[in-house]
């Protein structure tokens, strides 16, 4: 009876076996090598695209890393001169050659230097200060200079060689802003001397960053456009360590960039980046690596959206999308020594997802682990109901 149903089951339940292992109902952590390569995917799913990672791949997505603030602000050039604004203070003292003129009396001999100084006033909505004998006087906009000559030109003829010293009393416009994570958030006005502060100088002011500088952004407002760098990059790339110019405000923020780690790495879950930036090799590393028994080296997928412009020079067809972002699926091949050099020239983004796919043996043995308990299954069946044959045989001879 045991071997004939052994006989009869055995064949049935490697059929049933195998369909089930064809229709990859194995337990596993993601996707098997051939589904990503043959774009197999839900209705849910969105679509994506695979890109091999070589040579040709490396060099695009270098040209179309960020640029940071060099690439975003590209007046390399220092700040202007600095011009008064509506509600700055202003400060005029008129100097004479002699006594006797128009604002130096002839009994001048008896008070200290032949100048005088007009009371501190703020540049008004319209524009405008107000100088004794010059009347208004045009200052919104202009510099120091520029307002001295003007109020030179309006006295020449009543006072005696007149020369005119403009000094800003107190400066509320053409400030810089630096707030967020810095020891003293501080606004600060701008150098009338034009001085040549750069972003660093600025964080600087304000106490410097409070936290780790890899964990660290600086985000600058400039005319109501904005950019975004990496603090650490402003020290390790001075291009991007830009002059600061009047109304810019720079916000200091800490985000930690992560990536995701599945599949036959060493270990899953969410890594910490703990750099300014990281490549896939040092990924990879971080994420235990790949497990011998397990993982497929050729088969290291790296998961992330590029933008339009980046996709195209990919070689993707971008017109089958209407999204900003295209899906792309980067393929590493690490049973090519190749491949490791490959992975270090590629950088990583917050947010990437990492995925070593299983090698085939894996899955091929997760079947006949499978199959082993479906046999032990029937096997232990049929143990059981010749047991109770014997025992009722037992009941029918005893006495």
């Amino acid at each position: 009876m045991h071997a004939f149903v052994t006989r009869v089951l055995t064949p049935a339940l490697l059929s049933v076996g195998l369909a089930l292992g064809g229709c990859s109902t194995n337990p596993g952590s993601g996707p098997l090598t051939d589904d990503v390569n043959n774009h197999v995917q839900t209705a849910s799913a969105p679509a994506y695209e695979l890109v091999p990672i070589n040579p040709a791949t490396v060099n695009i997505l270098h040209t179309h890393e960020p640029k940071g603030l060099a690439g975003a602000f590209t007046d390399k050039r220092p700040p202007a001169s600095i011009v008064f604004g509506i509600g700055d203070v202003v400060s005029v003292t008129i100097f004479e050659a002699a006594a006797g003129g128009l604002f130096i009396p002839a009994e001048a001999g008896v008070r200290p230097g032949n100048f005088v100084t007009i009371p501190d006033q703020s540049v008004d909505n319209d524009g405008f200060i107000t100088v004794p004998y010059a009347g208004q006087v045009k200052a919104a906009g202009l510099t120091a200079v520029q307002i001295q000559r003007s109020v030179v030109e309006k006295i020449a003829n009543r006072a005696i060689e007149p020369q005119v010293v403009v000094a800003m009393a107190s400066q509320r416009t053409q400030l810089i802003s630096v707030l967020g994570e810095v020891n003293s958030p501080a606004r600060y006005p701008a150098s009338a001397a034009g001085a040549k502060d750069k972003v660093l100088d600025a964080i600087t002011r304000a106490g410097g960053i409070k936290g780790q500088g890899f964990e660290t952004w600086v985000m600058l407002e400039r005319a109501g456009k904005r950019a975004t760098v990496p603090f650490e990059n402003l020290v390790m790339s001075p291009e991007n360590n830009i002059y600061v110019r009047p109304d810019d405000s720079i916000y200091v923020y800490r985000e930690q960039q992560k990536f995701l780690a599945f599949g036959a790495s060493g270990q899953s879950g969410e890594f910490n980046f703990d750099a300014w930036r990281i490549n896939l090799g040092e990924a990879v590393g971080k994420a235990g690596g790949l497990l011998d028994g397990q993982a497929d080296p050729a088969a290291v997928f790296l998961y992330r959206r590029e933008p339009r412009e980046v996709a195209a020079q990919l070689g993707i067809d971008v017109s089958k999308y209407t999204t900003e972002t295209i899906p792309v699926i980067f393929s590493v091949n690490f049973r090519d020594p190749g491949g490791f050099f490959l992975a270090t020239k590629v950088m990583m983004k917050n947010q990437d997802i990492l995925y070593v796919s299983n090698s085939r043996n894996v899955e091929v043995t997760k079947f006949l682990t499978f199959l082993r308990v479906i046999m032990a299954t029937g096997s232990d069946a049929v143990n059981l109901s010749n047991d109770a044959l014997i025992f009722r045989n037992n009941i029918k001879l005893a006495p």
